[in-house]
């Protein structure tokens, strides 16, 4: 990178006529335009995609007694999210540990 020696704001390369050159907003060109100016583009990592088979975050959550609406059965892991303003309480969100059933609880 380089930077203006008048503002100190970045240079940026420009075209002037055949010759290439750097330049500032305020008005500065490099006089020295042998410079070579070259771009360079940093290479895009891969993602790795994880597959995970069994639900290991389910286990980390606390479980409670719950009747759950779909299948009857009698816990269920909750979890509390704050899904409405700071001064009103959070909602507690259960998950059935049998079928999966997810549902809320705005006791």
């Amino acid at each position: 990178m380089m930077f203006c020696p008048k503002c100190g704001s970045l240079l940026k390369p420009k075209m002037e006529g055949s010759r290439k050159l750097m330049a500032c907003s305020c008005g500065y060109k490099s006089k020295d335009a042998a410079a070579k100016i070259t771009e360079k583009k940093a290479a895009k990592a891969e993602q790795k995609i994880e597959v995970i088979e069994k639900n290991t975050d389910l286990e980390a959550l606390p479980k409670m007694e719950a009747k759950c609406e779909k299948c009857g059965h009698n816990k269920a892991y909750f979890w509390l999210v704050q899904t409405r303003a700071g001064d009103e309480p959070e909602t507690k969100f259960l998950k059935c540990e049998k079928c999966g059933h997810t549902w809320r609880d705005y006791d």
